[in-house]
């Protein structure tokens, strides 16, 4: 079985964001690999333990991104691409870019996170498996497969689905499919000789036409600083009425 693996490079979820002149400050930043990408990386490996075949990780980001991709091949990865472009800037054009990869290396099985900590869309795998035409299911917690047949169980908002696909097909990872493994120091310096492909539109025969960003951010800015607390006193009658009062001059919510 030939799986691919989706995954991303993101800020560290306990990284104390700025902003500077409009944009996320990454100067000194710390970077991981995406937390829902490594429940699909170590899914990858457990399905490969069972049915056997390889393990590509794709990713679409600068160069820094090497480094998450060096993690996931010391989980277990047999080989990684990382696809380079200044033209990438958002959902559309990096999964056209993933989409073309796969069209020149087909696999059975592809996996990637539910969404990614820094952006939260949820878009781009979805996205790859409308550009293949394959099947897709998100936010799965449990995976079988058997031959060219696939059930996943789904979260579906407090409840759970079960949904049965013929291969290849493409799903992603909720918390709680599994418990990742740490790279082992044998894992990290195999990770060190194992394949490593960096490409570039022209090697998917893509332009930046092809590409062209589907939606640009007009601003970005964290939210205000929340105000201290407030103590009501008085008795029941006289608290009520005074947070009636705040709720409707200060917070505006009647």
């Amino acid at each position: 079985m030939n799986i691919a693996v989706l995954m991303k490079q993101t800020l560290d979820t306990e990284e104390k964001i700025t902003i500077q002149d409009g944009a996320v400050a990454l100067d000194g930043a710390k970077f991981i690999l995406n937390p829902y990408d490594e429940y699909a990386v170590e899914e990858a490996i457990r399905l490969k333990e069972k049915h056997g075949g390889t393990i590509t990780v794709l990713s679409v980001g600068p160069q820094r991104s090497a480094e998450a991709i060096r993690t996931a091949l010391a989980m277990g990865a047999d080989d990684a691409v990382l696809i380079s472009d200044e033209g990438l800037d958002d959902e559309y054009g990096v999964s056209v870019a993933l989409s073309a990869y796969l069209r020149q290396h087909p696999c059975d099985l592809l996996l990637g996170g539910s969404f990614s900590v820094d952006q939260g869309a949820g878009q781009v795998a979805l996205r790859v498996a409308q550009l293949l035409g394959i099947p897709h299911t998100s936010s799965i917690t449990r995976l079988d497969i058997d031959g060219g047949r696939a059930v996943a169980l789904r979260d579906a908002e407090g409840d759970n689905e079960t949904v049965e696909v013929t291969l290849p097909a493409l799903f992603t990872a909720q918390q709680g499919l599994n418990d990742p493994r740490y790279p082992s120091l044998p894992g990290i310096m195999k990770a060190k000789k194992k394949p490593f492909h960096q490409l570039e539109l022209a090697d998917l025969e893509l332009d930046a036409a092809d590409i062209a960003p589907r939606t640009v951010r007009t601003s970005l800015k964290l939210p205000p600083e929340r105000n201290a607390g407030q103590r009501i006193g008085g008795d029941p009658r006289q608290q009520a009425s005074r947070l009636v009062e705040l709720l409707r001059s200060e917070a505006k919510l009647l």
